[in-house]
């Protein structure tokens, strides 16, 4: 695998956390029209998506993919109650990977998702991604390329075309607000038929896909609960950039392929064939 991470600069994050706590409430909820396996629906059933048999565990795609990136560090923040993901993380580390775990104790949101890694992250930067997408490995290899803080801001027109989530879906995700240096000025969530009229189709969209300094980790823990009464990353992202901290965005014209319901199986599992993993 040498030969794959040639392109990747000598200061790029070594270590990522990924936000595995989700309760999978829409993955859990039965679906007929979905032809899912005994194992899978079992799983399923759990919540545990990123665990969900599509070839191999869904995970397995997504840590190939970040090492293929140059992360050598994982963290998988879990549940207290998510059996599963520990052991996962023990029987994979070791390789290309080393797997360990960190307990977010209450689903409080995604800012207290990050905060629960901040010993494992240390002094170092670290990508944090979903645990119910698999992001190509060019949007990531550029992600680790940026300098300080970033994020991946995605091409709509892209995602349309070559990813499983249907359009109206896209249309509800968070537009992204660059300045003329490619720096973030805003993040929009949920933005209504005005918004995007504003900001254009062009205007691209984030994913979740996050490169973050240190500074991260106060700033979960100077935000307030938003009106879902849950801590943010956006909202903590906002506070550092209010306060100067410069996030770039990253262009990517590429698809992601999301696993959030049991309809969403087949579609990842098709897209997935063929994908060489090594852990």
């Amino acid at each position: 695998m040498a030969d794959q991470n040639q392109n990747i600069p000598a200061d790029a994050p070594t270590r990522a956390v990924i936000l595995a706590r989700g309760l999978g409430t829409r993955m859990r909820r039965a679906d007929d029209t979905a032809q899912l396996d005994e194992q899978q629906a079992q799983v399923a059933a759990s919540g545990v998506k990123a665990l969900i048999d599509v070839g191999r565990p869904f995970l397995d795609y997504v840590i190939s993919v970040l090492a293929d990136a140059g992360v050598t560090e994982l963290c998988l923040v879990i549940g207290p109650e998510h059996d599963m993901l520990r052991e996962y993380a023990a029987r994979v580390t070791g390789g290309r990977v080393r797997v360990t775990t960190a307990i977010q104790a209450e689903p409080r949101g995604t800012a207290d998702a990050v905060a629960a890694a901040r010993d494992f992250a240390g002094d170092q930067r670290v990508i944090v991604l979903n645990s119910d997408n698999y992001y190509p490995r060019a949007a990531l290899t550029a992600l680790a390329a940026a300098p300080g803080s970033a994020l991946v801001g995605f091409e709509r027109a892209a995602l349309v075309q070559s990813s499983n989530i249907p359009a109206d879906r896209i249309r509800a995700f968070a537009l992204v607000a660059a300045d003329a240096e490619g720096h973030l000025r805003d993040i929009v969530e949920k933005p209504d038929d005005e918004t995007l009229a504003a900001y254009g189709e062009d205007a691209p969209v984030s994913m979740n896909a996050w490169l973050f300094t240190p500074a991260i980790f106060d700033a979960c823990e100077r935000i307030e609960p938003s009106v879902r009464g849950e801590l943010e990353i956006i909202d903590a992202v906002r506070l550092l950039v209010e306060e100067g901290e410069t996030f770039t965005v990253v262009p990517a014209a590429v698809g992601v392929l999301d696993m959030s319901s049991r309809g969403d199986v087949a579609a990842v599992q098709q897209a997935l064939a063929g994908i060489e993993v090594a852990l």
